[in-house]
């Protein structure tokens, strides 16, 4: 990809994309039964889309899974659901249907599956073919309809895939012994995290309940290991998925655009002061913020635009600037928020505005829109702050650009004011750099690769105690070769897998009568029986905010609230008249004044390959053409503080009476190299790029790193016995410490990659 115009004034610059080849005859229009299309004509389609068309034979043939990779709003659901249809309404004429539901489709959002309902009812009414919802939104007649005279397609989370399971485990069979397909969508969000374990658990007891291989049709537009991807969707069987990708091995980029445009635009992070910028005059607001908010303001109005942060909180922030510019200014107010905390009706209304032509909006919000919800066509996303990854920046650019248009990318990074005093972290202008950085990898079309070695084992128990609930009992060896030995928890062997039923009968979570069979302890069954058991992840209890009878969202029971206090959220400011702790009800009023709740949550982990392309865009000289002023001011003080710190020569240097440490590597060796040195009794803090040795010498630490290197690594194990607080997943308090270490050893530790590093780091000069 190549840049062809400077990045000067608001305008994002153009860079060139290639068109992709297409085909006029189609062998996959074809093949498609005859009212499939039908529907197609009645679209008024040209032709089919490269996934369309390279999607349907492998699909139809039913006898492998299949991954569909897809740039946003290129066809993938089409891809899947053409070809699938067409199968079901051959079976249906030729009366070789088994009854029961006959495609499962499994979305990780709730609002996806209300989309994709609306879009596949189109397409089915003309196949009398019934499409079904399933989730906690979705009322009870509507599920009633499909345990009574289960058919058609079923659309339905993860999390309520698990709760049929565990209450109508006996009706499994029967709602699913028809089942010939199951589409997996924004497959990347499931890959590695506790969540995918799960469903890939559910998957495989689906298929061990019905007794027959079911087809996986996997849709996403954000991989970038297809062999990881593959064997994530068929554990064991990975090279026998077929891959269906719509980008040209050959190019750097060819999806459906002829062009991207973006900007990164820099700001300078001052104290808090009273902002003159804020033309309401209010206090204790970030120079950046009210700067960034003016430029949003200025750039946005009048179109629909997405605004990702990274934090729900920065939602809510960014939301009231801009509400606030909009009064001042005696105009409508375009700016809307979006995020998870919010009620379903507050960001229904938010996307139905998006949707809408006539009513320009402008969305701020977190990951809640960066998935595939039809919310028309964005005409431009920004990004505040260094993306989270590669692969969520991929995501988020996807969400502008449709139909021909050009994507348009403005990104806003904030660094702070340089002192005497300032971190070299922070002089090295390290979030910057991070997201040039990013910027570079994606447009390359590299993402993180997924983490496949976690072992899950909080999940695992989750699983454990479904299946029993399931079945109402279950033998620990049969329980093993499922769910293990040849099932999708397959880095869990036996011995771990006894230890773990040995801690659950300690948490009486499980009990085992006399003839071995498993069953609910009483602690089992309180967990099994709560609502928050379905999920894989950390629920918290939360307070529901209320005003005027009407339900703007919920804030986590931790977060300290009291009557009387004042609090921004939904973009408007709040009184708090009453805190109702047993019914969890908070009840607010508009009020002038307030303050933006703090969310818990971490983002993901920063890549090895991010650093490694930092330190490469710190050693070059070329400035890229989407940097504005300010950004390319922050780009040369970067690369001047690189190279007064001779970081090229020394990754050691002597700060007070600290020594910091730069191995420009990512975050899961970062920790292992903490690890490591806090096992020699240092104290060690990290800071996103730097590890910050404590009250140390930087020719003793020096040594240290040469003695290491020289030394056999550690088994990491023993490694992991020495970190104090290794509880991170939903259930890992009822693991001992012997599996927690397991745990904490596959998730957070990478021992090979840090010995490596530190190879790399005895080879430099002794400091002087």
């Amino acid at each position: 990809m190549t840049t062809t115009s400077p990045a000067s004034g608001s305008d994002p610059p153009a860079v060139a994309v290639p068109e992709p080849a297409t085909s006029s005859a189609s062998s996959a229009f074809e093949r498609f039964h005859p009212r499939v299309r039908q529907w197609i004509w009645d679209q008024g389609w040209q032709s089919l889309r490269s996934a369309q068309e390279h999607a349907a034979a492998p699909i139809m043939a039913g006898d492998r899974d299949v991954i569909v990779a897809a740039a946003t709003a290129s066809g993938k659901t089409e891809a899947a659901w053409l070809p699938i249809c067409s199968v079901i309404a051959m079976q249906a004429e030729d009366d070789t249907a088994e009854p029961g539901v006959k495609a499962l489709y499994l979305s990780p959002l709730k609002a996806l599956i209300n989309d994709q309902h609306s879009r596949l009812d189109q397409l089915c009414e003309h196949l009398d073919l019934p499409v079904h919802r399933w989730h906690g939104d979705v009322a009870g007649s509507q599920k009633r309809l499909v345990t009574r005279n289960p058919d058609g397609l079923l659309l339905i989370t993860p999390e309520s895939l698990e709760s049929l399971f565990v209450n109508q485990g006996e009706k499994i069979v029967r709602l699913f012994g028809g089942l010939r397909y199951v589409v997996i969508d924004e497959l990347h969000s499931f890959i590695g995290t506790e969540r995918g374990a799960q469903l890939r658990s559910l998957l495989h007891r689906l298929e061990l309940a019905v007794r027959h291989r079911i087809p996986r049709i996997a849709l996403s537009a954000t991989l970038g290991d297809f062999g990881a991807a593959a064997e994530f969707l068929r554990p064991g069987a990975g090279p026998d998925v077929a891959v269906v990708s719509s980008v040209d091995a050959d190019s750097p980029r060819n999806d459906d655009r002829t062009e991207l445009r973006m900007q990164l635009r820099g700001y300078i992070a001052a104290d808090p002061v009273k902002v003159n910028a804020d033309p309401t005059g209010e206090t204790g607001v970030d120079y950046d913020k009210g700067a960034i908010a003016d430029h949003l303001f200025a750039t946005l109005r009048g179109s629909d635009n997405l605004v990702f942060t990274n934090a729900r909180g920065l939602v809510e922030i960014y939301t009231d600037l801009l509400s606030r510019r909009s009064a001042a200014a005696n105009v409508p107010n375009e700016f809307q928020p979006h995020h998870g905390n919010l009620s379903k009706e507050v960001r229904e209304h938010v996307e139905d505005r998006l949707k809408a032509s006539d009513t320009p909006t402008t969305a701020v919000c977190t990951s809640t829109l960066e998935m595939g919800i039809d919310i028309g066509s964005a005409d431009s996303v920004a990004q505040i702050g260094s993306p989270l990854a590669v692969s969520v920046l991929r995501q988020r650019l996807g969400r502008s650009g449709r139909r021909g248009q050009p994507a348009v990318l403005r990104m806003y990074v904030s660094e702070p004011e340089l002192t005497d005093h300032t971190p070299p972290a922070d002089a090295l202008r390290s979030q910057l750099m991070q997201t040039i950085a990013m910027v570079d990898l994606l447009l390359e079309r590299w993402y993180e690769p997924p983490d496949l070695h976690r072992l899950h084992l909080s999940t695992l128990l989750q699983q454990i105690l479904s299946v029993i609930a399931q079945r109402g009992g279950a033998e620990a060896e049969p329980l093993f070769d499922a769910l293990c030995a040849h099932g999708p928890f397959r880095t869990v062997d036996k011995g771990t897998f006894v230890a773990l039923l040995r801690a659950m009968g300690e948490a009486d979570l499980i009990s085992q009568d006399t003839e071995g069979l498993l069953l609910p302890g009483s602690a089992g069954e309180k967990l099994i029986n709560h609502f928050s058991f379905y999920t894989a992840f950390t629920t918290d209890d939360e307070y529901r905010l209320v005003s005027y009878g009407r339900t703007l969202g919920s804030l986590p029971v931790e977060y300290p609230i009291s009557v009387g206090s004042l609090l921004i959220f939904s973009g408007r400011r709040w009184r708090v008249l009453a805190v109702e702790s047993q019914q969890r009800v908070i009840d607010l009023a508009p009020a002038r004044g307030g303050r933006p709740p703090t969310f818990p949550g971490m983002g993901p982990d920063v890549a090895d390959e991010v650093r490694r392309r930092m330190r490469t865009w710190y050693e070059a000289d070329a400035v890229p053409v989407y940097l504005d002023r300010t950004a390319q001011r922050l780009l040369a003080e970067g690369r001047a503080a690189y190279r007064r710190l001779s970081l090229d020569q020394q990754p050691l240097l002597s700060w007070g009476r600290d020594t910091v440490l730069l191995p420009w590597r990512g975050d899961k060796i970062m920790n292992t190299l903490s690890v490591v040195l806090r096992d020699h009794r240092l104290e060690v803090g990290q800071d996103g790029v730097a590890l910050t040795v404590r009250r140390t010498n930087v020719v003793g630490l020096w040594e240290l790193i040469r003695q290491l290197a020289c030394a056999p690594p550690p088994d990491p194990l023993e490694l992991a016995e020495k970190v104090a607080n290794k509880a991170a997943d939903k259930h890992d308090n009822y693991l001992d410490d012997a599996l927690l270490t397991k745990s904490y050893a596959a998730r957070s530790l990478d021992v090979p990659g840090a010995w490596s590093a530190l190879r790399m780091l005895a080879e430099t000069p002794r400091p002087e």
